[in-house]
């Protein structure tokens, strides 16, 4: 259960070590775009010393590289049970199950207990359609939007509206939701423009999306907003429960009828409500 994820580039030494600092559910570092060719031996090596010493609260995630070569090389140098799940970019099913192969055997190898997860970075027409047999995939424990490369493959430009990005949003939001798995919006590009973040990270909740990445830590406390219940959802929820106890079956509250539906649904945001201290 996670609203937010940072990304951090895995070269930057200062936002790696205070990663716990900036208010994230989870903490994505970047050994992909954020890391010029030059620079990823470096940014390895010191994503491995700081899995050595640091264990961060918030969930752990890395972006690898896609190029198979680049792909062991990240996974040889930071693996570690300080990850909870690898984010791959350009995914399609065959380089999933690659990925999976290789974590379970390094997974062996290293005697590591805990079981990493996949979270296909769906960037294209093609992994769009895909995206149901991609979160059924073993192993895959959330869906990624990543709307540059989406929009470039589907040569449309990207708008602050977010119109051209709805059917994608939707279609990973119900294939994450169908199988039990998380769905992360897209960051939003515009890291000044904190009005029109509230307003993409809304849209993006309005169809389904269960957390949205950053890209800055200013991004972090407004999409942690945004994905958080409401005063007025943990309210209505709350009296929904009270009256639960006390009725059997159907029952009406404000004029509206509660069925066991809407009481799973007042469940849920109780919940999200604790788990994000709310309550």
């Amino acid at each position: 259960m996670i609203r937010s994820c940072l990304f951090i580039p895995a070269n930057n030494p200062a936002m790696i070590q205070n990663a716990d600092l900036f208010g994230a559910d989870a903490v994505i570092f970047d050994l992909e775009d954020a890391v010029a060719v030059e620079e990823k031996d470096a940014a390895r090596s010191l994503l491995r010393e700081y899995f050595k010493v640091f264990a961060p609260a918030a969930r752990v995630f890395v972006r690898v590289n896609n190029a198979p070569e680049l792909l062991m090389r990240d996974l040889e140098a930071v693996f570690s049970e300080r990850i909870d799940a690898v984010i791959l970019p350009k995914a399609d099913t065959a380089a999933c199950g690659r990925l999976r192969e290789a974590l379970l055997r390094l997974e062996k190898e290293r005697r590591i207990s805990k079981s990493i997860g996949i979270i296909p970075l769906i960037e294209s027409a093609r992994a769009v359609l895909a995206a149901d047999s991609l979160a059924s995939l073993s192993g895959v424990v959330g869906l990624m939007l990543g709307a540059e490369d989406f929009t470039a493959d589907m040569e449309i430009e990207r708008s602050k509206s977010g119109e051209e990005i709805s059917y994608p949003r939707a279609r990973i939001a119900i294939a994450a939701r169908a199988n039990r798995v998380i769905a992360v919006d897209t960051p939003f590009t515009d890291v000044n423009d904190e009005d029109g973040l509230a307003s993409d990270a809304a849209r993006a909740r309005a169809l389904g999306m269960s957390a949205k990445a950053a890209i800055h830590p200013r991004q972090v406390e407004i999409i942690n907003r945004v994905f958080s219940p409401r005063p007025a959802q943990i309210e209505w929820a709350t009296r929904v429960l009270e009256k639960s106890k006390a009725e059997k079956g159907v029952f009406s509250l404000d004029g509206k009828m509660v069925d066991q539906p809407v009481i799973e649904r007042a469940k849920t945001i109780i919940e999200k409500a604790k788990r994000y201290k709310l309550l």
